[in-house]
């Protein structure tokens, strides 16, 4: 059996599994064979490339299969709740207690590129008055109307304020369909004025101290929303435990990016990296598994840098990718043309950042939650931004507009400006739909256009 990395298509993998399974694989119990979740109506597999890795397989088969988590824990008698819009911290707050699951139903505007269309789930929105002005995560309003693709939650919960205008609005028509939501507020991250008491944020923002205590003040509300729907106290014993437990899977997810980015030859492709990086978010629907993937990823990865082994040429363009794409396919197209990843920024970068653990956890939560790159400036982000570029050594900046997304207007031309100021490296902006098969000639060509903007620069 051929084990040396690269990247194989979905019935190369079904008999690649056959072998590994007369081999002795040994999987849990959600494993099995990629290809069997075509049957559920994820066409889109068909026409992606995956790592040929073991850890690989075990990643995927547990992305594909949350849907059947969240109906065994419902069955197993927990609460589920759904958590809208702030990308990593409500979750921590729900796992920290025992019959509680969490999981984010903006997940849901993936669908139509994995089922490329065929669920129908845009065209729900579109009767319901959301149309394609709006971000595609108005496909989630179609996933609760038909209920076809997660259970409906227990709890709603979303964050408001200094968010996503799209995702506000969306949401707020959710509100009115009768599935009725905990709103809770995240102010617009701003500078402290001179003389202001001023904190620190994970990440390096710095924010007043008042609207510090102001998020802590709204978390509190979401922690005895949580305590009533758990019925058992989340006291800050239980919250602490679930802090630590959340910087371990982001511990895992750091070592994973830092060896992954800056290796010579690139060790996993951009598509499986993207997955676990999403991880962090609220850990899959099971944060002990998700420990357990990320491990089995690191050590496969490792294996592969010291034997200077990897899925692409050691020439390829070193690129920083800002905002997730709507149609995975395009990761894989990049790599077509010549480019690997190194460095992201998907806009949940507070997920990724160590939470203090030094501090009484309701303050740490507020000050994690304002480190989200979504509450502050544009400028902000792009200076985080820049400070990763230079970390992991990109070469390039690729921005993936995500269509009808308030806050894509204008912010990619900003990080744009700041990046090419800074750095003064090569900054392209593309726009990705959820399914681009119409347009990945011309995508194609203007990635290929980017990469070649990189070598010509290397021989400067």
């Amino acid at each position: 059996m051929n084990n040396a990395p690269t990247q194989i298509t979905l019935e190369e993998w079904d008999e690649r599994y056959e072998q590994l399974r007369r081999a002795g694989l040994r999987e849990p119990g959600y494993g099995g064979p990629l290809g069997r979740h075509v049957g559920d109506g994820d066409r889109r597999l068909l026409k992606l490339r995956y790592d040929n890795s073991v850890a690989s397989l075990r990643l995927w088969n547990f992305l594909l299969t949350e849907e059947d988590r969240l109906h065994n824990a419902r069955a197993e008698g927990k609460r589920i709740v759904g958590t809208m819009k702030d990308l990593g911290t409500v979750p921590v707050m729900a796992y920290s207690l025992d019959n509680v699951v969490a999981f984010y139903p903006d997940g849901a505007w993936w669908i139509p590129c994995v089922m490329e269309l065929s669920a129908g789930l845009l065209e729900t929105a579109d009767s319901l008055g959301i149309d394609e002005s709006f971000c595609p995560v108005r496909a989630m309003l179609g996933a609760f109307v038909t209920g076809a693709h997660f259970p409906i939650p227990d709890q709603l919960v979303c964050s408001v304020g200094a968010t996503c205008d799209d995702f506000s609005a969306i949401a707020q028509r959710l509100n009115g369909l009768g599935y009725p939501i905990l709103w809770w507020e995240i102010p617009h991250r701003r500078h402290p004025e001179p003389n202001e008491a001023a904190v620190r944020l994970p990440g390096g923002f710095c924010a007043p101290k008042r609207q510090v205590e102001f998020v802590k003040s709204e978390l509190e509300r979401v922690r005895a929303a949580l305590e009533g729907l758990a019925g058992q106290r989340l006291d800050d014993k239980k919250l602490s435990a679930g802090i630590q437990k959340a910087n371990e899977v982001r511990s895992y997810l750091a070592e994973l990016r830092q060896v992954t980015f800056t290796a010579k030859v690139c060790p996993l492709p951009a598509l499986e990296m993207l997955i676990a990086e999403m991880l962090a978010i609220h850990f899959c629907s099971d944060r002990e598994e998700t420990i357990s993937v990320l491990k089995e990823l690191i050590d496969e990865v490792k294996t592969r840098v010291q034997a200077g082994r990897g899925v692409l040429g050691a020439d390829a363009a070193r690129i920083f990718w800002v905002n997730p794409v709507a149609d995975l396919q395009v990761m894989n197209l990049l790599e077509d043309c010549g480019g690997r990843i190194c460095g992201t920024e998907y806009l949940f970068s507070h997920a990724l950042d160590t939470i203090p653990e030094d501090l009484p956890p309701a303050e740490a939560l507020a000050r994690m939650a304002l480190a989200d790159p979504m509450v502050g400036s544009s400028v902000d982000r792009a200076e985080r931004i820049c400070a990763d570029i230079r970390r992991f050594g990109s070469e390039a900046v690729l921005i993936s507009r995500i269509p009808g997304a308030s806050h894509c207007a204008l912010e990619g031309e900003v990080i744009a400006e700041v990046v090419q100021s800074r750095l003064k490296v090569p900054v392209l902006e593309i726009e990705v739909p959820p399914v681009t098969d119409s347009i990945r000639p011309t995508l194609g060509t203007r990635l290929e256009a980017l990469i070649e903007t990189v070598k010509e620069r290397r021989k400067r």
